[in-house]
């Protein structure tokens, strides 16, 4: 009994070492996706408060995404350079530094600038988290794990706004929006003082190489594409616009000669020639970014068209959320490896129907429609969301090997970031553009865009694995 004692005392030791670790990865990815929604709901407010006009709403949730996209994969290679806890460290330092400029920030220059700092710094935090887990973790727990961050996907992606509703209309401290932003300070201070404690130490390696020429180049792409597009849809399609869409596309074409060509690409090239990989990741992109998008203008549409306040639109959307939970948890239950890319299909179907859904109340009220009249097509539309993230990269995942886990869900994990850069600033300039027509009108085109690009997904999903693989790789 007495030689046991010890041996079961570190094992207990070591889980509760785990579950601390696992609670700190979840809080750090909880407060990157809150903080990627969170202006859902806020944007009008934020304006009405600064100023700035359609290009601020467009740009509060873009840089954060664009930011956190482009240096995601960077901040993976970081990692494993300099060290994980390192990078972890000075990620949750910079994003909550970050988190309080843009609280107190006085005009929209700085409070953008401040969102990509906290996208930035987030980047560098992030890919941290997963790497600390995948090297301590016994293979059981990080199962356990891994089925956690399906469902706190969906709750976090409604729940930023719901949250930033309530905030705003509690009016604390009369700062109105400021501490949807501030309140990342108390929570990042609590994070930071865990993280020290309980991080393992590595010291990384420093052979690992960072592709530079890559990066920027990654970076020009985006950046290009992005803001040319918000220019030319808030200013009209001048030659900086143009010119910048222009110079995006060239970027790319520069990057993805250089993932051929690199020694260390950020991107593996024989991920790029698996099929079902990089369908998998074409679907998510294109609806990860319509969804995002449809998110945005869903509020925007509930406080711009039917005058809802901040706090009604966020409970309006709860419906959303609680689709978003129920099919998450379904599926971390086990659909996903008894469906594979059948519950894509499945997903995809669900979001087609309350999209379809909310059309036809639109079409026949317009904006006379009730919020809570919505609530059944939102519900629906949260179903199959809660399916597509849990199923999409899971599935895309299928036919990689295991040398290519790492570097493949690092990839993925930034083309969800971009998507929703993307869908955030396109989607929300198709429904400015033709809100002249009258905010219903706006309504019902940003819908039938969305369920095009649904619709373009569809027959890609053919195309990826039939079955996630046997162990998740995350």
């Amino acid at each position: 009994m007495t030689t046991t004692e010890p041996q079961v005392a570190a094992r207990t030791a070591s889980a509760r070492a785990m579950w601390a670790i696992l609670a700190l990865v979840l809080l750090a990815d909880a407060l990157d996706m809150i903080d990627s929604t969170v202006t859902n709901i806020a944007a009008p407010t934020i304006v009405a408060d600064l100023g700035g006009g359609e290009g601020l709403i467009k740009w509060l949730g873009t840089a954060y995404m664009l930011a956190m996209g482009v240096l995601l994969v960077v901040g993976g290679r970081l990692g494993d350079k300099f060290g994980q806890r390192r990078l972890f460290l000075v990620g949750m330092t910079g994003f909550t530094l970050a988190s309080a400029v843009a609280g107190l920030s006085p005009d929209p220059a700085l409070l953008v600038a401040a969102r990509a700092a906290q996208g930035a710094f987030g980047a560098l935090m992030l890919p941290q988290g997963m790497a600390i887990m995948t090297r301590t973790f016994s293979r059981d727990m990080l199962s356990k794990a891994f089925g956690f961050f399906g469902p706190l996907l969906g709750v976090a992606t409604v729940g930023g706004p719901v949250l930033a509703g309530f905030i705003i209309d509690a009016d604390l401290f009369g700062l109105t929006w400021r501490p949807i932003f501030l309140v990342n300070v108390i929570l990042g201070v609590i994070g930071l003082a865990v993280a020290v404690r309980i991080l393992p130490h590595d010291q990384g390696d420093r052979s690992t190489v960072v592709d530079g020429w890559g990066s920027g180049l990654l970076a020009g792409t985006m950046f290009g594409l992005l803001y040319g597009l918000i220019e030319g849809s808030t200013n009209g399609w001048g030659p900086l616009a143009v010119g910048a869409v222009v110079a995006g596309v060239v970027f790319f074409v520069g990057f993805a000669y250089r993932q051929r060509t690199a020694p260390d690409p950020l991107i593996k090239p024989s991920l790029l020639r698996n099929r079902g990989f990089t369908s998998g990741m074409l679907v998510g992109l294109v609806v990860f970014a319509a969804l995002t998008g449809l998110v945005y203008v869903l509020s925007l549409f509930m406080q711009t068209g039917l005058d809802a306040s901040a706090r009604e639109a966020s409970l309006a959307l709860l419906p959303l959320t609680l689709g978003i939970i129920a099919s998450a948890f379904a599926a971390m239950g086990g659909l996903v490896a008894k469906l594979g890319r059948t519950l894509i299909f499945l997903g995809l179907a669900a979001v087609l129907l309350g999209a379809a859904w909310v059309f036809a109340l639109v079409v026949a009220s317009g904006t006379d429609v009730g919020l809570w009249s919505l609530t059944p097509a939102l519900f629906v539309i949260g179903l199959g969301m809660g399916c597509c993230f849990s199923a999409i990269f899971d599935v895309a995942l299928g036919d990689i090997d295991p040398d290519e886990a790492g570097s493949a869900s690092g990839s993925l994990s930034a083309v969800q970031q971009l998507a929703a850069g993307i869908g955030s600033a396109a989607v929300t300039s198709i429904f400015f553009q033709t809100a002249s027509g009258g905010m219903d009108h706006a309504m019902r085109v940003t819908l039938l865009v969305v369920v095009a690009l649904i619709a373009i997904a569809v027959p890609v999903v053919t195309l990826m694995p039939r079955k996630a693989p046997q162990e998740t790789h995350h």
